[in-house]
């Protein structure tokens, strides 16, 4: 009996070993085969007003921001990440398409809309296999028709251009700004953002699902777990329905109105009321892009997919908003500007199968880029986009040890313009009638303006700008499509 009883018992055991090799070797094959032989998923991330400062892995002493410490310390920093404008929804537009704003006619925020011809990311992966999702902020068109919705939507029917009709599955989309905490309920006014709103009452703004279907629950609490818990079940359905994925997650956060929860308040303790807030909400917003690292991590496609971080544009910075309290660090400027603290902004890349250590690159790069850059890196060979593309594909430079950028980029917004290539910054605040020129290798504060000193530079960059903004206005007239 005994030996009956020490045989069953070796052979659980041995059993249960043979299930636990067979398991991880199972899963090992599994990761491997979504590593070699699947289509690489791709997230965008961006965070709106969060400053190049305003992170503690760019030596932000208050903001406590783990995760994105973590991701820059372990994927590509970009020390000189651009955004296309120094104001939302440009910006926004130019990572779907790799193109100026300037090109298809969303010259400032609540400005136009994307034009149907515009060929985005979403619509060439979408017909590349990939399901696609977009979660959070959207700002460039209006989500409705039929009723007010935050800035425009009802009113403004001209403006019509919703993410599902963009190429999106899925949406949880909000046409511009909300709430950073209780998204849909109207806050304090010390919160900013707030305008002749009632506290308490509802906000405005709606989360929209699909025409005329806004999102009813689950919209309390923190606005970046809001939108997370969205994207989880998109991701985990992809998955297991063995589908490359395409998410486009853009957190408010920590736009107008700042609001944290009390628990990310106290995190702070010992800061300014303004402070706590701001940066409160900030930690909130790691804390989801954590949770979003985790789940690919559990779902085996962490090494599989290409991970983008950044922010819309520079930070604000009071202007009668008490907690837009954000910084852009060392550089001159903030949001509307295009002065460095306006445009430059984090920008961290994951791609764990491709990318297996940490680099810092110092090249100039862009949100232009981002379409380019994952065109390529997905072996699409004809995206069908119409005209000029601004960007360039950077990953293969770096993978080749190319350090310097091989075209400038040109900006316009409001009476400005700049351009900027791998050492010198052309800089104009009244439409190109004087210039500044800016050594960004030994200034990037943007302190001496040398324009005096290098008039043949000056010309030469002059020239180039000016070409460049014939080619965007051609390209704004239409003459792309």
């Amino acid at each position: 009996m005994k030996n009956r009883i020490l045989k069953y018992f070796f052979g659980t055991v041995i059993l249960a070993g043979i299930s636990v090799l067979l398991s991880c070797n199972y899963k090992t094959e599994k990761k491997q085969d979504q590593n070699s032989n699947s289509k690489p998923n791709v997230i965008l991330i961006m965070a709106d007003d969060l400053g190049w400062g305003d992170v503690a892995y760019n030596g932000n002493e208050i903001a406590i921001t783990p995760n994105l410490d973590k991701m820059a310390e372990t994927g590509l920093k970009f020390n000189r990440f651009y955004s296309s404008s120094p104001v939302c929804s440009p910006t926004r537009g130019s990572c779907l398409t790799g193109r100026h704003p300037f090109r298809y006619g969303i010259y400032h925020a609540n400005v136009g809309h994307i034009k149907m011809e515009e060929m985005l990311l979403s619509e060439v992966l979408k017909d590349n296999g990939y399901t696609t999702g977009h979660f959070g902020k959207w700002h460039l068109g209006t989500l409705t028709k039929n009723e007010s919705d935050s800035n425009r939507g009802g009113k403004d029917t001209l403006n019509y251009a919703p993410p599902w009709e963009n190429g999106f599955d899925v949406c949880f989309s909000a046409e511009a700004k909300v709430p950073t905490w209780n998204p849909m309920i109207v806050p304090e006014k010390e919160a900013g953002g707030v305008g002749n709103k009632v506290e308490g009452e509802v906000y405005g703004s709606a989360y929209w699902i699909s025409p005329n279907q806004k999102a009813t629950d689950n919209l309390e609490g923190d606005d970046s777990r809001v939108i997370m818990d969205r994207v989880i079940p998109f991701i985990e359905n992809a998955v297991n329905e063995s589908n490359p994925f395409f998410s486009v997650i853009w957190f408010h956060t920590p736009h107008t109105p700042v609001v944290a929860g009390e628990e990310y308040l106290k995190m702070y303790q010992g800061q300014p009321e303004e402070y706590q807030h701001f940066y409160g909400c900030i930690t909130a917003m790691d804390e989801q892009i954590g949770r979003l690292n985790a789940k690919l991590k559990e779902l085996d496609v962490d090494d599989n997919t290409i991970i983008f971080f950044t922010s819309d544009n520079g930070p604000e910075n009071n202007n009668g908003r008490p907690r837009s309290v954000g910084s852009a660090g060392k550089f001159r400027g903030q949001k509307r500007s295009l002065y460095e603290g306006g445009i430059r902004v984090p920008g961290i890349m994951l791609w764990g199968d491709r990318i297996k250590s940490n680099k810092i690159i110092d090249m100039p790069l862009s949100t232009l880029d981002y379409f380019p850059t994952i065109i390529n890196a997905l072996g699409i060979k004809n995206a069908g986009n119409p005209g000029t593309i601004d960007g360039v594909d950077f990953l293969s430079l770096i993978e080749n040890n190319i350090k310097e950028r091989p075209t400038p980029i040109g900006f316009q917004s409001a009476n400005q313009q700049a351009l900027i290539d791998n050492k010198y910054k052309l800089y104009s605040l009244n439409k190109g009638k004087t210039f500044e020129l800016y050594d960004m290798q030994n200034d990037p504060n943007e302190t001496n303006d040398i324009a005096g000193e290098h008039p043949e530079i000056v010309d030469k960059m002059k020239h180039q700008l000016n070409e460049w903004i014939v080619s965007c206005k051609n390209s704004d007239e239409g003459n792309d499509y």
